[in-house]
């Protein structure tokens, strides 16, 4: 029987709704994942001893966690069956503030990729540990495992992490700078601009995941690239004309990125991995309208780690 709630239980909960959102996104890379683990971890706590339990932020981070890794393991099939490459929900954030930059790199959309090449419970482990900086008791309460199995699994994490994210990044004001110059480019067909800023090694990734036309696999090379996103302006996509297409620039986890939207609907987001020396390295076109609908509703989430 589900206990009656209070209004202190119901005010507990909300206080710490942002965090049980952050910690389900990291570990799913999907918004709308993550909500569902959110309103399932209410359930729980609604029927849960409350009397018993002693830290309620730590209580809920577990339940939260633990349902967050049961969706993972749950979707890995799909994943695996997935038409082209499979990026990350994109989600709109406010990233002015202090916590945001300091957060920005946690869920970022390549650290988010990155954590895409993880097993579900090195993933889950990974987060908690070196981002919300939980014990490895308490995560091993969280997953359900032995405390020697979670300190593995963070090392396996950590190692893998390291040596597949990005190495030497630009600053926060050079990647407004970097972003707000290829839009310019990219919206008024400059493709010589576009060169300038792209690596000569850049890798654009598209995922439409069936539903919309995008490339199955990743365009390498500035020269491709550039010549792909200088076509914007030009051509029709996804059924909206050059004319009737506008891009913005805006705060896309917790870092500067580009909205593309048109007849109505928001239709690709792109992001990009910037290096120090202002450089294009990686982008990720999202453009499966499954993954566009918190953005499209202009829903704004706070990924902050506390």
């Amino acid at each position: 029987m589900t206990r009656p709630q209070s209004d202190a239980d119901q005010e507990i909960f909300h206080r710490h709704r942002n965090l049980l959102f952050s910690v389900a996104y990291r570990i799913l890379g999907s918004a709308a994942d993550a909500e569902d683990a959110v309103q399932d971890a209410w359930i729980k706590w609604s029927g849960a001893d409350r009397s018993q339990v002693a830290d309620p932020k730590a209580y809920l981070a577990r339940i939260v966690s633990n349902l967050a890794l049961q969706r993972l393991r749950s979707s890995q099939h799909r994943r695996e069956t997935y038409v082209g490459p499979w990026l990350p929900e994109p989600v709109l954030t406010e990233g002015d503030t202090a916590d945001a930059v300091t957060d920005a790199e946690s869920v970022s959309m390549a650290m988010l990729v990155v954590l895409e090449t993880l097993s579900p419970l090195e993933r889950a482990v990974f987060v908690l540990k070196e981002v919300f900086d939980f014990s490895h008791g308490e995560i091993a309460v969280a997953v359900e495992r032995s405390e020697v199995a979670v300190r593995q699994a963070a090392h396996r994490a950590r190692e893998h992490v390291r040596a597949r994210r990005p190495r030497f990044t630009a600053d926060r004001s050079q990647q407004r700078g970097v972003t707000e110059r290829f839009l310019a480019a990219a919206t008024g067909g400059d493709i010589n601009t576009l060169l300038e800023l792209l690596s000569p090694d850049v890798t654009l990734w598209t995922d439409g995941g069936g539903k919309v036309r995008q490339a199955l696999r990743p365009i390498v090379g500035a020269e491709t690239v550039a010549a792909w996103f200088a076509a914007i302006g030009t051509v029709t996509y996804q059924g909206v004309r050059p004319d009737d297409m506008r891009a913005t620039l805006v705060e896309i986890n917790n870092g500067p990125g580009l909205v593309f939207s048109g007849a109505g609907r928001v239709i690709a987001t792109v992001t990009f991995d910037i290096d120090a020396d202002g450089r294009i390295t990686t982008i990720h076109n999202v453009a499966n309208p499954d993954k566009l609908r918190a953005v499209g509703d202009g829903t704004t989430h706070d990924l902050a780690t506390s």
